[in-house]
């Protein structure tokens, strides 16, 4: 099990049941104020999928829909990752997908809310729920998907470009490392960056 990053603040550990089981963490987390992001965010985005499952995938934060909707993956970066899962011959309904950050960090734009990184210092308060989303969902491959996840569990100096597409062993973990699915949508040249981010999950399925 991955140990907590060092942190000056009890972030979310006070509103974590550890040792539960995943329906009573998803239920803790509704009421989750571990960090400053609950303010403004409509709602936790808990991870989703069988419980316990062989593959998880670990994102960053939640976007403007899965804000709005309550699901993980269900906005533009969800559709091209379930493209991509069908080119990896990846069983989404087999694979649990979750966020290193459980609520919707973003900055308004007339009408619009402009998803924004989170900070470390959210990053470090919600990890306490990640470790326990892994400890219950026992994966024998966690693939970590962009910079922000990949520090969640790799720490704060891990370059994701010098690990892409590679699996490592980390705290009892195996890790895969790829990029996050909406990098590949904001992409300049899309296809290639598609085929190159198909090519990383179909190695780390075949891990």
């Amino acid at each position: 099990m991955p140990s907590s990053p060092p942190s000056d603040t009890d972030g979310a550990a006070q509103f974590v049941p550890e040792g539960k089981s995943w329906a009573a963490l998803r239920s803790a987390a509704e009421g989750c104020r571990g960090c400053d992001l609950f303010h403004d965010a409509t709602q936790t985005v808990f991870g989703e999928g069988p419980v316990p499952a062989r593959l998880m995938m670990v994102g960053e934060c939640p976007g403007d829909r899965e804000d709005t909707d309550g699901h993980v993956f269900v906005g533009p970066a969800g559709r091209l990752l379930d493209k991509a899962f069908a080119a990896a011959g990846i069983d989404r309904s087999k694979t649990y997908l979750t966020n290193a950050v459980k609520h919707f960090r973003f900055t308004e734009r007339g009408k619009r809310r402009i998803h924004q990184t989170p900070r470390r210092s959210e990053v470090v308060a919600c990890f306490p729920w990640l470790r326990e989303e892994i400890r219950v969902v026992k994966p024998r491959l966690v693939v970590v998907l962009g910079s922000v996840a990949a520090k969640a569990l790799l720490g704060p100096s891990f370059k994701l470009t010098e690990h892409r597409g590679e699996v490592l062993e980390h705290d009892g973990l195996r890790v895969g490392v790829t990029v996050h699915p909406s990098a590949v949508v904001r992409a300049e040249n899309f296809g290639e960056a598609f085929d190159a981010f198909v090519a990383d999950l179909e190695a780390v399925r075949k891990a």
